[in-house]
């Protein structure tokens, strides 16, 4: 139903209208909403994409994505799509006690060999994995446990685990050992001065267990976010498995709720700007009633007509969207730089370094179409209203 005439006449009227002043206020607020909210809405969404990213990369990075209560020989888990790769696995609870306290922990027994590459791994402060020897009964800690406990490397404290208890004639007692800080991590999660790391042999000695008893696997995975796939095969194959959502799955649901929210809240922007639209071309409808029964005399059919107000609408609608595109993208890519300029100092990302920022195109895509669609939508009462002039009562009252 395109026509040129159509699209000629909807582009005059929408940059046209200097005959009257009010309906090219209403018309500029409405292309100015439409920017506004569209900017606004893709800044909102690359920030909290970012610290969705961050809150993934740093407590993800440390909890297991998948732990298989099974060993690694029992099947070829690395060939399940999405897993990287897998790791004989032990995990349990404990209490560190130091000179200045005791803080509970859980204690992982991993190979150091399988944890390079990780993210715990790239952001050693001091020490490297390759520390945990076989036999050392050396840990690796969180920075900030080491704070709360005043640690160093070097450093030896009391480990104590109360799921390989003894019978002694004082009672039962923990199983305990003495342990040395190896190294020091910091991923600047909430998980630092929970999680320590030992060589999986030597927390298979504490907790009085075998060199050959059988071990977990831990699954690492190229997207933890993508673990249901992982899982239903895991069951299909039928072995039990736990995964990080059983810990950690109410925050990242409300952290994507919240994300939801604010898009629903920025898109009535949108909307908002929309009916400025609807109110904008009403107005033109009803000021060109002469213009449209001439047109309609000289043989435009009324589905040409309302073509024009269609377009007229939408015209103002990519006017607004290519405003609003350009400024959010340009505000995302220097978001810290504009911060910095204004003196507004927040360091909130992993590095310390600003605002996280993850500006993906497919979402400022969807969400620009999405706005030019609503802008159609709106014209299209008033392009109805358009093509249903009569040019003989039109004409009679000019």
């Amino acid at each position: 139903m395109f026509q040129p005439v159509s699209a000629f006449l909807a582009l005059r009227y929408s940059t046209a209208n200097k005959q009257n002043s009010f309906v090219s206020f209403i018309n500029f607020f409405s292309v100015a909403g439409i920017a506004l909210g569209l900017m606004a809405l893709i800044i909102v969404l690359s920030v909290m994409n970012g610290f969705e990213g961050q809150l993934k990369q740093r407590i993800l990075g440390i909890l297991p994505h998948v732990v298989v209560h099974a060993e690694p020989s029992a099947a070829p888990f690395e060939s399940i799509a999405g897993v990287d790769h897998v790791m004989p696995f032990i995990e349990t609870e404990g209490v560190l006690q130091a000179r200045s306290g005791l803080r509970g922990v859980q204690i992982q027994g991993v190979v150091p060999e399988d944890m390079q590459g990780s993210v715990v791994a790239e952001n050693m402060v001091a020490g490297k994995f390759t520390g945990l020897e076989s036999g050392s009964f050396n840990v690796i800690a969180g920075q900030a446990l080491a704070v709360q406990l005043d640690l160093r490397p070097g450093d030896t404290m009391r480990l104590l685990v109360a799921g390989a208890s003894v019978y002694t004639p004082l009672g039962r007692m923990p199983a305990q050992r003495i342990v040395k800080v190896a190294g020091l991590y910091g991923v600047n999660s909430q998980m630092d001065d929970k999680v320590i790391f030992m060589h999986l042999d030597d927390l298979k000695r504490l907790l009085r267990k075998p060199q050959d008893a059988p071990a977990d696997t831990r699954l690492f995975l190229n997207d933890a976010f993508n673990y249901s796939a992982v899982i239903n095969t895991l069951d299909g194959q039928g072995f039990s498995s736990d995964n990080w959502r059983e810990r950690q799955g109410p925050l990242f649901d409300a952290v994507k709720m919240e994300k939801n929210m604010m898009f629903m809240m920025l898109l009535l922007i949108i909307a908002v700007a929309g009916f400025n639209i609807v109110s904008a071309l009403v107005m033109v409808v009803t000021e060109k009633q002469g213009d449209i029964a001439i047109l309609q005399t000289q043989g435009m059919e009324a589905g040409q007509i309302r073509t024009v107000f269609l377009l007229n609408g939408l015209f103002n609608g990519v006017k607004g969207a290519i405003l609003g595109l350009v400024l959010g993208v340009v505000v995302v890519l220097q978001l810290n730089n504009l911060l910095s300029l204004l003196d507004i100092q927040l360091a909130l990302s992993a590095d310390g370094q600003g605002i996280p920022v993850d500006l993906r195109w497919h979402q400022v895509i969807m969400v620009t179409l999405f706005s030019l669609g609503l802008c159609l939508l709106a014209s299209v009462y008033p392009a109805v209203r358009a093509m249903k002039v009569h040019p003989a009562t039109a004409l009679q009252n000019e």
